[in-house]
């Protein structure tokens, strides 16, 4: 026998209409795909990346792992929502199937069991279904209040500030709160009336009953709860709650390899809805820390972009340091994202760069490409010549002479078409060395050369080289325990390219290095980030002399570093502590 009742409607008709919408906006977006993304799709499918995927919704949609990395409360807290909510659902459709001896019934029936079997009858397992129902609805109902103290009191889960909210986002917000308390309202009137329920809702019920009509009263305490569920489900498409099945879909393309491309395209659009608004970037972003600028953060830039909101300023007030990044929960290519909002608006042809003279490198195994800032920093490109000499290393210096950007910068400010004319001249110039692998001693080329080039040669940051030289016996280093140093990882270099273990295992050769907060990913940015023209010279000492003071606090005798901008900024607001490259120090050992 199937039961029905009209308050099962709002419910019913929200679910439905939530479906509809996300199966037409997620099959619009796929389809705008470039056609190599949608074949990964196709051929991920029945993958192993699949499988893999499944994990990983379980691990951070459902249990918010990364989220417990951050901070155990908050994690806890986002898990009960997701988990809690994942497990009443599934235990609930398990109890109505038990009940029925069918896995067919309506939808509604499981979310609503209570109603329809007020548990005067048994069945088999009823007691302990009753039990685990009520102890998932404690497990749910403690992570609305941890919500709300969250709201007013979110120093006590390690958070400065929590997001700013609309009036449209606290509509849903408090609908998302009324939910489960409505639930428990609603079973316990009816354990109250009818008997059943266990040591949650029994318990509530008898209590309830002492001095309310809650025969009276449960109908409407079901017709509050159905319709909540159905008012959420038609607010979730233009809420921050998009992100909960967008997320998950985001898992599955991801790890199919389809990627963000430099143009903003329908796998931006859904990145951008697949951000949860956790509030984690505001607290790990050095703008907000150092400068007190807390509106441009991918909380909030993303969220002007899903509102149709102007967002220039805050595509444009960025480090691009990757901090954003690599603590985002949900994984997002933020950056990328970011730089794809940045116009593309300065008009460049070839022959705006028609005065560098084409030059052939000198044939070589190795190139060293030293760049813009590497140049500035004289002293790093001395202690990488002295090294290469010392290794007997057969190198080309391409460009010690009328040497070409690396196309960075004019990236960074979204000019992809003029960063493209660069690129090209100095493709044919790596080229023309016929090198085996190209060397640079700037994080920034480094990721460019990696990232944007077509070059077949092996791309090496120096410090994997240098790691490389002393592994192979080429170069031989001495010890000095009596040095006690900091490695500070550039962005670029760390976070932007995953190098973390070759730094620090050379600093460790030559040094006794002292382990911090900020090692591997968790990098402070130096400050001097090329990516950011919207603050001020004083703006940017105050992030550095930050960083400077992060460091110091471990009372290193040296901050070593393995990028010339990061020296010379770092450098500048470290009066008593000497900031050193990576080569310098070895060129030294």
């Amino acid at each position: 026998m199937y039961y029905y009742d009209n308050f099962v409607l709002p419910f019913t008709i929200g679910l439905a209409a939530l479906l509809v919408y996300l199966i037409v906006r997620y099959y619009k977006w796929i389809r705008s795909f470039p056609r190599v993304d949608q074949l990964k799709i196709r051929r991920g499918l029945f993958s192993r990346q699949t499988a893999r995927s499944v994990k990983e919704v379980f691990m951070e949609s459902l249990l918010h792992h990364k989220i417990f990395r951050t901070n155990p409360v908050l994690g806890y807290m986002h898990m009960t929502f997701a988990f809690g909510w994942f497990l009443l659902i599934i235990f609930g459709k398990i109890e109505s199937m038990v009940y029925h001896t069918s896995a067919f019934n309506p939808i509604y029936f499981a979310i609503f069991f209570r109603y329809f079997h007020p548990a005067k009858e048994t069945f088999p397992g009823s007691e302990t279904f009753a039990f685990i129902m009520d102890l998932i609805l404690s497990f749910l109902l403690l992570g609305v209040l941890l919500a709300v103290t969250k709201r007013f009191y979110s120093k006590m889960f390690g958070m400065k500030k929590t997001t700013r909210q609309r009036p449209y986002d606290l509509v849903i917000l408090t609908t998302l709160w009324l939910i489960f308390p409505a639930r428990f309202i609603a079973e316990s009137f009816t354990a109250g009336a009818n008997g059943g329920g266990s040591f949650l809702t029994h318990n509530a019920g008898e209590m309830f009953a002492s001095f309310l009509p809650v025969a009276d009263l449960s109908y409407g305490a079901w017709w509050t709860y159905s319709s909540l569920l159905g008012l959420f489900f038609l607010l979730l498409p233009w809420s921050r709650y998009m992100h909960i099945p967008t997320e998950m879909v985001y898992i599955f393309l991801k790890n199919w390899g389809v990627e963000q491309r430099k143009a903003y395209n329908g796998f931006s659009e859904l990145q951008t809805n697949a951000c949860s608004r956790c509030g984690i970037c505001i607290n790990t972003c050095q703008l907000n820390t150092s400068c007190g600028i807390n509106d441009t953060q991918p909380v909030y830039f993303l969220r002007r972009l899903r509102n149709g909101e102007p967002y220039a300023a805050q595509a444009e007030d960025c480090l691009l340091c990757g901090r954003c990044e690599a603590s985002c929960p949900v994984g997002l290519d933020l950056n990328a994202i970011r730089l794809s909002k940045r116009p593309d608006i300065t008009r460049v042809t070839k022959e705006s760069y028609a005065y560098v003279a084409p030059a052939k490198a000198k044939p070589a195994r190795v190139a060293y490409f030293a760049g813009c800032m590497g140049h500035l920093t004289p002293s790093v490109i001395r202690s990488m010549r002295g090294l290469f000499e010392r290794a007997g290393v057969d190198y080309s210096f391409i460009d010690e002479e009328a040497g070409v950007c690396c196309g960075r910068p004019q990236a960074l400010t979204g000019n992809w078409k003029a960063a493209k004319v660069i690129m090209d001249k100095n493709q044919k110039r790596i080229e023309s060395s016929g090198a085996e692998i190209l060397v640079t001693s700037c994080p920034i080329c480094y990721k460019t050369f990696r990232e944007d080039y077509t070059l077949r040669v092996k791309i090496m940051h120096h410090t994997e080289y240098i790691a490389r030289l002393i592994e192979e016996g080429h170069l031989s280093v001495r010890m000095n325990e009596g040095l006690r140093t900091v490695f500070h990882n550039p962005c670029e270099l760390g976070r932007g390219c995953g190098v973390t273990e070759a730094p620090e295992k050379v600093i460790g050769q030559v040094s006794h290095r002292i382990p911090t907060a900020y090692d591997g990913k968790k990098s402070l940015c130096c400050g001097g980030s090329l990516a950011n023209t919207a603050i001020d010279f004083g703006q940017k000492n105050k992030i550095s002399a930050d960083a400077v003071a992060a460091y110091a606090a471990y009372r290193p005798d040296v901050i070593v570093t393995a990028c010339p901008l990061c020296k010379k900024t770092l450098g500048k607001t470290s009066p008593d502590i000497p900031v050193r490259d990576i080569a310098e120090l070895v060129a030294e050992a």
